[in-house]
């Protein structure tokens, strides 16, 4: 057999050419024990606190926990294919997730893996899951309104962007039906909706998506799910994974909105993960920085200055509370870090008040910066007197006779009550909320009977759209109260109530 010296010379060549004399370095441990979602490894002695590793298995981990002798690793996907005594290595990168357009309409597991059978995520652009929150002298007051469609909170507590409102009460009270309603009312205002839902049943999360698209809102809002049978690791990272998609929007100029629903249960998650740690507990055996946890999330939700963009996060975080009390530790955590709380109440929501805000307790801590002026001037009084209404009710239930100045402020009580009702996914817009607002407050309901008040409100409103359809565009362009639109509206009601014919009298 003859050889080709040029073949032979070409060839080695070609190999001398292509040597690379770099040498792969990668730290390597072992597994020591494995279960629950986390495992302990031995020989990953240079690893960072954060930094990700990977198993024999290709899931992914995360250093938790850095002791002497071994490092905790918690297992963000399938551990029960891990073994004791299998290989990990140090990646030496920090944990991130895909995030620009290609992940909005996508429901997506917090590593921005596809769960809705569309195929994987397709782009180039990725965030770290973990980055800390943009300093003071970045960011601006709150000062331009994020409008939820719902009456009682745009009127007594205002959401601006940038802001943190919290939304808190009992399980199955209507806190998660506020939070749609918020994304619902989104549509054409170029914000874009991060809805992460942490411990939720599948089936629950699977009605949230089927709403969202039938309203048209999928086109702007990404879902992130870690669902009740997903492991603790993954609960507990679901809400720094949607908020650093959402930075992507906000760091670019624009606005995003990000719904935790509910954190409650990430600090559960957390509150496992630190437990089979050996970290030491503290109060109700949650770890004693389960308020960093929170705290380093929420601070990432701000109003940039004008310098970096002008973009915002504003977030709606959820947290349940058991029999109301909420002083429990998360409760009051999360209360002391947000700019604000949505108080939705058991025995409300019972009696039929939808949405069932306590609007004593419910406060907003931006108020009235976050308002237009129109808004503003219909709703400055409301919440005082809904208060007041609230203690009249009580005194009137004695069975006292009552004058007739207080039996009117009772009666107009009622009727501002059953204003401030609204169906599910029915937002308003701020034109509208302001003529339902303005007939309410200035007495032209006092002569409507109280179950007639809704049915009296959606005409009115038709029938301002229809025929006097200027006054709802001159109240979405100008954000005052002229008293010229003013005026217009006293005139649009009480045309209507030439009209309008009740099925039942007066009460």
């Amino acid at each position: 057999m003859k050889f080709n010296s040029d073949e032979i010379a070409s060839v080695l060549q070609a190999e001398i050419e292509q040597f690379d004399n770099k040498i792969d370095v990668r730290e390597v441990g072992t597994v020591l024990e494995v279960g629950d979602g986390i495992a302990r490894v031995y020989g990953l002695s240079g690893v960072m606190a954060g930094e990700m590793v990977e198993f024999a298995n290709g899931s992914i981990g995360l250093a938790f926990n850095l002791e002497e002798n071994s490092v905790g690793v918690i297992i963000l996907g399938d551990y029960l294919t891990i073994e004791e005594g299998q290989e990990v290595k140090a990646l030496g990168t920090l944990l991130s997730v895909p995030a620009g357009d290609a992940v909005i309409g996508r429901v997506l597991d917090p590593l921005g893996n596809p769960l809705d059978g569309k195929g994987p995520v397709q782009t180039d652009i990725t965030r770290p899951v973990e980055i800390i929150a943009t300093g003071v002298a970045e960011r601006k007051p709150v000062t331009e309104p994020l409008q939820t469609g719902i009456k009682a909170i745009d009127s007594m507590t205002p959401i601006g962007r940038g802001q943190r409102e919290l939304i808190i009460g009992d399980r199955k009270t209507g806190k998660t039906a506020i939070a749609i309603d918020a994304i619902l009312n989104q549509k054409g205002q170029g914000v874009k909706c991060f809805y992460i839902a942490i411990g939720q049943k599948d089936s629950a999360v699977a009605s949230v998506v089927d709403v969202l698209e039938r309203h048209g809102a999928m086109e702007y809002t990404t879902v992130i799910a870690a669902g009740a049978s997903s492991p603790a690791p993954m609960q507990y990272v679901a809400p720094y994974a949607g908020t650093a998609m959402a930075e992507h929007f906000m760091f670019n100029g624009g606005h995003a909105l990000v719904v935790y629903d509910d954190l409650s249960k990430q600090a559960t998650a957390y509150r496992q993960m630190s437990l089979l740690m050996r970290r030491p507990p503290g109060r109700e055996a949650y770890p004693g920085d389960v308020f960093y946890c929170h705290s380093r999330l929420l601070e990432r939700s701000s109003k940039l200055s004008d310098e970096l963009g002008g973009g915002s996060i504003t977030s709606l975080p959820i947290i349940e509370t058991l029999e109301g009390e909420v002083s429990a530790y998360i409760p009051t955590n999360v209360i002391s870090i947000t700019d604000g709380q949505i108080y939705v109440q058991p025995d409300l929501f019972f009696s039929g008040v939808r949405p069932a805000m306590n609007p004593g307790i419910s406060v907003s801590r931006v108020g009235g910066a976050a308002q237009t002026k129109a808004m503003k001037k219909v709703s400055g009084g409301l919440r005082l007197q809904l208060a007041a209404f609230r203690a009249l009710e009580a005194f009137a239930q004695l069975g006292t006779d009552l004058d007739p100045a207080t039996q009117a402020e009772l009666d107009r009580g009622y009727r501002m009550v059953e204003l401030l009702k609204q169906p599910q996914y029915q937002p308003l817009s701020v034109a509208e909320q302001v003529i339902s607002i303005y007939a309410g407050t200035n007495g032209h309901l006092d002569d409507v009977a109280v179950k007639e008040v809704q049915r009296f409100e959606k005409e009115l409103l038709q029938y301002v759209h229809d025929k006097h359809s200027s006054l709802i565009s001159d109240l979405t362009a100008t954000p005052a109260l002229s008293d010229e639109i003013a005026e217009r509206i006293v005139a649009a009601v009480k045309e209507f109530k030439t009209v309008y014919k009740p099925a039942t009298p007066a009460a």
